[in-house]
């Protein structure tokens, strides 16, 4: 009885900034005019009800889901991964240029392109992650600048390798063997997002449930004890980088070969940007973030449907998710000050002792 309160309580306090955070939002919608209520019910609706509403929402989840899980895993060894924006996109350039090869059958075009794209973000993610183990470079800024590399790169493929003969900057289209089905349609979700279930067990197995996992928390914990105890920590470190890489690339290779069946120049803006966020309102948890993921895929396709009906502007609720952020980490701050009180009076209770 006393664990399911718990669980309860525990529930409660990690909905609490969202539930704020919407509160804060409706507050704003009623000070400019509108309805509240109104908005609201435009967002749920654009998010869920009906077919293209819905897979709206599975469009925009595969990739904040895969990006916010390659950010997470390296956040937990002390990582701080800025470019999963820069793998997604070179993900999704190589998986576009292996749908464009002829004559493969659809049971060995997939996969290859999947393969492909994963690979490449994990070789451009490790790039940065290889400077940071042997030479120390600050990994903040190597990932940033390598985004625009990335997105440069995808843009000259583009432009010059890849040239389609419109009007219009993108590579062309895709063969059709190297295509996932839609559903859900008039929207462009596919069946690629039922591979996001078998993704998810996979992480949270080789996090929690591996010799692996063990060494990645230890390693994020305290670097310098895992190397005393025995631990390659620069190794693990590498091998992470190298894995958030992966899911970075998988994601892109997902855009190509599932949602846009071509790249478009610049066709993600801030998309793994929005994975850190569902990472960090997760508080970086595997298990925690497929939920946190699915509330912001639902702001983002919600908020183009409370857009159409009221005209409440969607950069209204792009404003709800640094909200969120900020009261999650005023919680945060307030555990922090909880766990120094105990301290401070053991430190009180000592002095007194000793006088």
């Amino acid at each position: 009885m006393l664990k399911l309160k718990s669980i309860f309580f525990r529930s409660i306090r990690a909905l609490l900034p969202t539930v704020c955070a919407f509160a804060i939002g409706g507050l704003v919608v009623f000070v400019l005019g509108y309805s509240p209520v109104e908005a609201f019910r435009e967002l749920f609706r654009g998010a869920f009800v009906g077919p293209f509403s819905f897979g709206s929402t599975l469009e925009q989840y595969s990739p904040i889901l895969l990006t916010g899980l390659g950010f997470a895993i390296c956040i937990k060894a002390r990582y701080f991964n800025l470019g999963m924006e820069g793998c997604l996109y070179m993900g999704a350039i190589t998986a576009g240029g292996i749908g464009l090869i002829t004559g493969l059958p659809m049971a060995i075009h997939i996969p290859l392109g999947l393969i492909c794209g994963a690979m490449a973000g994990a070789i451009w993610g490790g790039i940065p992650g290889y400077l940071r183990v042997r030479y120390d470079v600050n990994e903040a800024c190597s990932t940033i600048m390598l985004n625009y590399v990335a997105v440069l790169f995808t843009s000259f493929m583009i432009f010059n390798v890849w040239v389609e003969a419109l009007a219009i900057a993108r590579t062309p289209m895709i063969e059709a063997s190297a295509r996932f089905a839609r559903m859900l349609r008039p929207s462009r979700a596919s069946y690629a997002v039922f591979l996001l279930i078998f993704v998810c067990l996979f992480i949270y197995w080789l996090v929690h449930k591996t010799s692996f996992g063990f060494k990645l928390q230890a390693t994020g914990s305290n670097p310098f004890f895992s190397s005393y105890i025995g631990f390659n920590a620069q190794r693990t470190v590498l091998r992470t980088v190298l894995l958030g890489g992966a899911l970075g690339g998988f994601a892109g290779s997902i855009e190509t070969m599932g949602t846009f069946y071509t790249v478009w120049d610049n066709f993600s803006i801030g998309t793994a940007f929005d994975g850190m966020l569902a990472s960090l309102l997760a508080k970086n948890d595997v298990r925690k973030l497929p939920l946190t993921a699915f509330i912001l895929a639902s702001l983002r396709a919600g908020a183009l449907g409370m857009e159409r009906f009221t005209g409440i502007p969607k950069s209204l609720v792009d404003t709800l998710v640094p909200i969120m952020i900020i009261l999650i980490a005023m919680g945060g701050i307030q555990e922090l000050f909880a766990g120094m009180r105990p301290k401070k009076q053991q430190q009180k209770s000592e002095t007194a002792s000793g006088t």
